[in-house]
């Protein structure tokens, strides 16, 4: 079973797309702030993470330059799931090694967890 953490402070996105995970036989787990999120992911290993970026306390370009330091980056696959879509917002989370970057207004979670299917196997 793959394992994805989802990073989201919003309690009806987390419901949603957990439920869309379990129900397509992923185990998620979250994280609602991106210090509780990096705790995470220093405790477990995941195959993919689901990154908001507008976060409290560390926002997602934080968690994000965290990984990269660390070294974690490199062996993680990240989406970014982000109302922010600015041009440049997506091409910074693009240069910042995410495989994918989705608006949450343009894709359905249906949708998201196709791409994640496509990307682990």
């Amino acid at each position: 079973m793959k394992h994805i953490l989802l990073i989201e402070d919003d309690p009806f996105l987390v419901n949603i797309y957990t439920t869309k995970l379990n129900e397509c036989g992923f185990s998620a787990e979250v994280a609602i702030d991106g210090r509780a999120g990096l705790r995470k992911i220093k405790e477990k290993k995941f195959d993919l993470i689901l990154l908001d970026i507008v976060l409290p306390h560390i926002d997602g370009w934080q968690v994000l330059k965290e990984l990269e330091k660390t070294g974690k980056l490199k062996d993680l696959k990240v989406f970014i799931l982000s109302n922010l879509g600015q041009k440049e917002e997506v091409e910074k989370g693009l240069k910042m090694g995410v495989v994918r970057y989705f608006i949450k207004a343009h894709y359905t979670p249906a949708e998201v967890v196709d791409e994640i299917r496509k990307i682990l196997k």
